[in-house]
């Protein structure tokens, strides 16, 4: 989303951060920066490893032990090399990816990733409402197990989680300034090995009793499905991993609290590589284990049907913290938009009262707190239309492979390398310019085969599920 000039000051009705004393100010009158290379690692990591990590399993056993391993590699790569290219086209005062694309493309270009960034944001959004949904759903299923046996059906309805996951949502993007979303990534960061190794540690366990190791080299057979589905979910394995390396929407934001000397786009730099290398490793522990575990039969999500419910209580602490995750990556996502609406309709509507009119909710003891009209507004719907959007498209995975081929291409690869050759005046027909539209073009292919795969598994998924259930 593109900001104005000195869009940190914000106008009369809308929270300044200066009135309280709550931000300190450098002397461009922006925000100081105190990151580190150890917190910009923290953010990406928090934003690398999300939702998509718990299909990945999926994934590989769409594409097998030999394939899944490389394509996971060769996303790794693209990633790294596409971040080190997109650090070199910022300048101090940009502080979005749009402003990066105003100053170095402009024109449609800067509407197409503006686009671009709210679909990807309400799609995120989307599937981390049904993600904590399924999470909350295990866990009442898991007690149902433990009460009645795992004979026992235990028919769950996950529309009410959704609707509960909205709800603290809605509260939490009104009490949560954009200065001070650190802290939830903190919260995340904690939260991410509290699940990730009870997970991974419950399949070496599962290998462990079973004694076998599943899966084959080049994964579902045909047979087991029919050629023209293993073709879709191939082609959708690779929008899901495409999306687990996502995070250039919120590269801008990280890079801009880096503190410098040394300066931040060497410390960012670290930063990816430290923390792709990390999610990598991770994806990789992911994918295999489940793969290994189930083999043909594994589950779009890790946990979820997947025998692990012994013991429960261990499962529903990985499950909890997963939940709590995802409440914070929520707003680390939607708080960049939240705050660019409310911008705009400041500058475009300065006069109107709707705007600027404010509610003060006293605080016991803690002092007064000013809500905004249009920011309750706003921001309400906003979530609303993600939980409805969550209860008639229940199957997150579909979502997850269309946001990773829509945002592969464009924002991690054709706007960096676009922005990159016109940045560094590289000629045209050059070898360097000639390679990195080879690149552009390959990973074009990939997004398109993606995008195939998982509008075929919505048709697919669409045809046999019932909407709000």
């Amino acid at each position: 989303m593109t900001s104005q000039p000195n869009n940190h000051v914000s106008p009369e009705g809308i929270d300044d951060p200066k009135k309280d004393g709550s931000q300190r100010f450098d002397n461009r009158n922006c925000p100081e920066r105190t990151g580190t290379f150890l917190t910009a690692s923290i953010h990406i990591t928090t934003a690398v490893i999300g939702v998509g990590v718990l299909s990945l399993g999926w994934a590989t056993a769409q594409l097998g032990w030999i394939a899944s391993p490389i394509t996971m590699l060769l996303f790794a790569f693209v990633t790294c090399y596409t971040s080190q290219i997109l650090t070199a086209c910022f300048r101090p005062e940009d502080n979005t990816y749009m402003d990066v694309v105003a100053a170095n493309l402009g024109g449609f270009k800067v509407v197409l990733c503006g686009l671009v960034q709210s679909v990807t944001v309400f799609g995120v959004a989307v599937s981390y409402t049904i993600a904590s949904s399924i999470r909350l759903a295990d866990i009442q299923r898991s007690v149902c197990f433990y009460k009645n046996g795992v004979e026992y059906l235990c028919p769950i309805n996950s529309n009410p989680y959704k609707i509960a996951f909205g709800i603290i949502e809605i509260i939490s993007s009104q009490i949560l300034p954009p200065n001070q979303l650190g802290w939830i990534s903190i919260v995340a960061a904690v939260m991410f090995p509290c699940y990730s190794i009870i997970e991974v540690a419950l399949g070496i366990a599962k290998i462990k009793e079973t004694g076998k190791i599943r899966g084959s080299l080049t994964g579902i057979s045909i047979g087991t499905m029919t050629s023209t589905q293993k073709l879709w979910g191939s082609f959708q394995a690779l929008g899901v991993m495409a999306f687990a390396y996502e995070y250039f929407l919120v590269f801008p934001e990280i890079l801009v609290t880096i503190r410098s000397p040394p300066s931040g786009s060497k410390t960012m730099k670290k930063a990816s590589l430290v923390s792709i290398a990390v999610a990598t490793l991770v994806y990789m522990l992911y994918g295999c284990i489940g793969f290994a575990v189930s083999g043909n039969m594994v589950p779009r999500n890790l946990l979820t049907e997947f025998g692990f419910y012994k013991p429960s209580w261990l499962v529903n602490i990985a499950n909890g913290a997963l939940v709590i995750h995802l409440i914070g990556a929520f707003q680390v996502y939607c708080q960049p938009l939240f705050t660019f609406v409310e911008e705009e309709a400041v500058r475009k509507f300065s006069t109107s009262q709707f705007i600027r009119m404010e509610i003060p909710i006293p605080i016991f003891k803690l002092g007064e707190y000013k809500l905004n009209v249009f920011r309750l507004v706003w921001r309400t719907v906003f979530v609303i239309a993600t939980t409805v959007t969550s209860m008639l498209l229940p199957f997150s995975i579909n979502i997850i492979g269309l946001l990773g081929a829509l945002n592969f291409w464009l924002l991690t690869v054709y706007f960096p390398v676009e922005m990159y050759i016109k940045r560094k005046n590289i000629p045209k027909w050059s070898t360097e310019c000639v390679l990195l539209h080879i690149l552009s073009v390959a990973c074009f292919i990939v997004s398109v085969a993606a995008t195939v795969g998982s509008v075929a598994g919505f048709v697919h998924d669409l045809k046999s599920r019932k909407t709000f259930s």
